[in-house]
């Protein structure tokens, strides 16, 4: 599912509002996340997941055409950890 699919989508279930509508909630809430882990901070969806940040360090990779080695810089990236119910729901409930 790409985002204007989830916008038609909620805007399908919520006939009273407008898609524009729709569309403007669903970027704020994309940009509040996205807001906060530029911060540092880490963002909780309860039932859903978390949101935060890593640190990767430095390393020396490896240029996958040539094989030649080269220095990988040190950076942050993103990170999900799924929540109990979602485990649970795309499990069909066999975690335990």
């Amino acid at each position: 599912m790409i985002k204007s699919e989830l916008i038609s989508k909620i805007a399908q279930q919520n006939p009273h509002l407008y898609q524009r509508d729709v569309e403007m909630i669903v970027n704020a809430i994309l940009d509040e996340i996205a807001d906060a882990l530029s911060r540092g901070d880490r963002v909780e969806l309860r039932g859903f997941g978390a949101f935060s940040v890593r640190q990767r360090r430095a390393r020396q990779g490896r240029n996958p055409r040539t094989g030649d080695k080269v220095a990988v810089d040190e950076k942050v990236v993103p990170f999900f950890k799924s929540g109990k119910e979602m485990r649970e729901r795309l499990n069909g409930g066999d975690e335990g």
